[in-house]
């Protein structure tokens, strides 16, 4: 996805919204999760997200979604957002990743196929994948309401 950072998106300091640039990765997240699993998909976790670099008014964000592993009914999706300033110097500004489970049409969650490992870098993000979702296992179950 490619956006253009407006007025609209910004604060008062003349930086983006950090609540625009996550709804950016949602959306580019969404459709990544909707093309692999074939149906529609919903969020259910954020993982930290870190603002690494203020994107600007005027300046365009180009974000990039990969799935990096699939579950049962859930996937995991990183998302890159990079900023382009009007130089066209490009620079690293955030990565994400995202979990969706893929439903069907009354919400019910629906299996996906599993991810191809096409090279070592694949792989390596599966693999990194695996423990991510670990730690968020055990963190939502130190959560969940009692």
């Amino acid at each position: 996805m490619t956006e253009l950072v407006l007025p609209q998106h910004t604060n008062a300091y003349g930086t983006c919204f950090g609540g625009t640039i996550l709804s950016w990765i949602d959306i580019a997240a969404g459709i990544c999760a909707r093309r692999h699993a074939g149906a529609q998909a919903v969020t259910v976790a954020f993982d930290d997200v870190h603002f690494i670099t203020p994107i600007r008014l005027g300046d365009i964000v180009n974000i990039a979604a990969r799935i990096c592993h699939a579950g049962r009914t859930s996937m995991e999706i990183r998302v890159e957002v990079w900023r382009e300033r009007h130089d066209a110097q490009r620079e690293h500004a955030n990565t994400a990743y995202v979990v969706f489970v893929a439903v069907d049409a009354g919400g019910r969650p629906l299996p996906v196929p599993g991810v191809v490992l096409d090279n070592d870098q694949d792989r390596a993000r599966f693999d990194d994948a695996v423990e991510r979702r670990q730690l968020r296992m055990a963190k939502a179950r130190r959560t969940a309401p009692r």
